[in-house]
């Protein structure tokens, strides 16, 4: 796991979500504004958020309706910000 101090060292100060491609079963390979992909699953997290009944997340176990999502201001979004998520675990992490 990268530490917080390692993480500042690789990751530029100011960067963004510039692509994000569906690969199937509730995962994008984003691409962020310096050229670094990330390949993320949000499968573990939309269905726990539906277990949890959470309205804004639970429409999301319909996977047509997950590939939905759309690129904004540099942030990756789902139905005007029902689900957003910190450019920099998207950057860092495998797994919402």
């Amino acid at each position: 796991m990268i530490t917080q101090i390692a993480l500042h060292k690789i990751m530029p100060k100011y960067f963004s979500v510039v692509k994000a491609i569906y690969t199937g079963n509730y995962t994008l390979e984003i691409t962020f504004s310096d050229g670094h992909k990330n390949t993320i699953s949000f499968k573990d997290f939309i269905f726990r958020r539906a277990e949890q009944n959470d309205p804004c997340v639970s429409k999301f176990t319909d996977e047509e309706r997950f590939k939905t999502y759309y690129i904004e201001d540099g942030n990756l979004n789902w139905d005007d910000y029902d689900m957003i998520f910190p450019v920099a675990d998207l950057y860092e992490k495998g797994e919402i």
